[in-house]
């Protein structure tokens, strides 16, 4: 009987990473031969996707998020790059493997992209890919477990589910005074400070300075 041949897409800056998923893989148990095509930065990877004659080219796409860009496309990131395989290949798999551990970015993730599998590199182990990977080709969908502790976690606490309370915060950590907020977020000055009030109720820090509450959201991995 022929052997099933899976056709992989592995975007990573780094090649080691990719040979290491590659011998990974080899010991799948779903007889199947993994043939992988490498992409080392958003430009490459941009071509491989974007390309006609690869609409349904992958069984299954492997994303890194931090990679280096390729701003004449306006694709700056592997987020960018899982939009674009939604785009073109709707029902190729995403599996979203990264080293970010912050809740905003898990979560912006799993709402707009919705991979198939998404995992924390620190999380998991060869066994935990391989395991991963056998349940997601078998039609499943798997989070490591930061993943998964960081989305509940927002879950649990709805307002946060609210983009601008977000956007505020990740302003302040890039150092955005709130009086030039206006111009990044689409509310007044006004919605912004009863916005910031709240924040800070939530972080018991009614009396804090914008330092605290980045500092806070930094404790509890939001940012």
């Amino acid at each position: 009987m022929e052997t099933k041949m899976l056709n992989v897409l592995m975007i990573d800056d780094h090649p080691s990473m990719i040979e290491g998923y590659k011998s990974i893989l080899s010991f799948n148990d779903l007889d199947c031969e993994i043939n992988v095509t490498p992409a080392y930065n958003c430009e490459s990877a941009y071509y491989l996707i974007a390309d006609n004659q690869n609409l349904s080219a992958y069984d299954v796409v492997f994303i890194d998020l931090s990679l280096p860009a390729f701003p004449e496309q306006k694709i700056y990131s592997g987020h960018d790059l899982a939009r674009l395989v939604r785009n073109y290949m709707p029902t190729t798999k995403i599996i979203i493997l990264t080293s970010h551990v912050e809740a905003f970015l898990l979560y912006k993730i799993h709402r707009e992209i919705e991979p198939e599998g998404f995992l924390v590199k620190s999380d998991f182990s060869a066994q935990e890919l391989l395991t991963a990977f056998n349940q997601i080709m078998n039609g499943d969908k798997y989070k490591s477990r930061t993943v998964q502790q960081n989305i509940n976690e927002l879950m649990a606490n709805e307002f946060l589910l609210d983009e601008y309370y977000q956007q505020i915060i990740t302003l302040l950590a890039q150092g955005i005074k709130t009086k030039n907020m206006p111009e990044h977020i689409n509310i007044t000055l006004s919605a912004i400070d009863k916005r910031k009030a709240h924040i800070k109720e939530f972080f018991n820090i009614e009396k804090g300075s914008d330092e605290d509450i980045i500092k806070e959201a930094k404790k509890r991995g939001l940012i």
